[in-house]
């Protein structure tokens, strides 16, 4: 059976009245956090229907009868995961807000690696989704009524965290990959490293070796959101000055 539905119909999946599960049949819900599990242990290349099927003890064909297929089950799965913990509260403060929702963000994406991909490939349409993103459009008008400048406010921040995020996941998935610890890995590649220092040919790099404190991914992530946060404010009182 295919694992996605072409035509118009499938991006109607939030409108769908689902079936009452037979008595021994798996619920939507437990579909949904299966197929998570799948995703988040093993990666979104692992999900399949039948993989979810086969970890529910259950029939192929009986999953498809509540959902349409693989598709339809990542935008479930996104919209579950978007309601797992309550949005952080508004407080009125632009910068604060729109920081504590940033948060949020980063954590939900490295709590579900997977998360990120499938976001930047298709709009988020559930309801907690959207819930989620009228939250940072009214922390965003709290900065500036223009709807218009509001959205490109969130659109930049949310860019920003994502960026973020991805690169942070590539590094943990590095060093999976190797099988090193961050201080293995330092040592396996210190010797090649003095040796480019003490080459002069790259200056600046050197200093950053020699000099630069190393920051937590924490503190990267807290001072490349003030710069952002920095920029965009000065970017609205610009626009407000023309």
């Amino acid at each position: 059976m295919a694992e996605t539905t072409e035509g118009p119909e499938a991006a109607l999946v939030w409108q769908k009245a689902r079936r009452t599960p037979r008595r021994q049949a798996p619920s939507v819900e437990r579909i949904v956090q299966a197929a998570i599990v799948i995703a988040d242990t093993e990666g979104v290349n692992a999900l399949s229907m039948r993989r979810v099927a086969a970890d529910l003890d259950s029939g192929t064909a009986s999953l498809y009868r509540y959902v349409d297929g693989r598709d339809e089950l990542l935008d479930l799965m996104i919209n579950d995961v978007h309601g797992e913990e309550g949005p952080p509260p508004l407080t009125g403060d632009w910068r604060a807000d729109l920081t504590g929702i940033a948060r949020d963000l980063r954590a939900t994406l490295l709590r579900h690696p997977w998360l990120g991909s499938e976001l930047t490939g298709r709009p988020a349409l559930g309801a907690n989704s959207l819930r989620r993103h009228d939250l940072a459009l009214t922390a965003a008008a709290a900065l500036t009524p223009d709807i218009t400048l509001a959205t490109g406010v969130v659109d930049t921040v949310m860019a920003y965290v994502f960026g973020a995020v991805t690169q942070e996941l590539a590094e943990l998935q590095a060093q999976r990959r190797s099988g090193l610890t961050e201080e293995q890995w330092r040592a396996s590649v210190g010797p090649y490293i003095r040796e480019v220092v003490e080459s002069g040919a790259y200056p600046q790099f050197a200093r950053r070796v020699v000099e630069a404190e190393d920051c937590a991914p924490q503190e990267q992530f807290e001072f490349g959101l003030a710069c952002v946060l920095d920029g965009v404010a000065a970017r609205v009182r610009g626009a407000s000055a023309g």
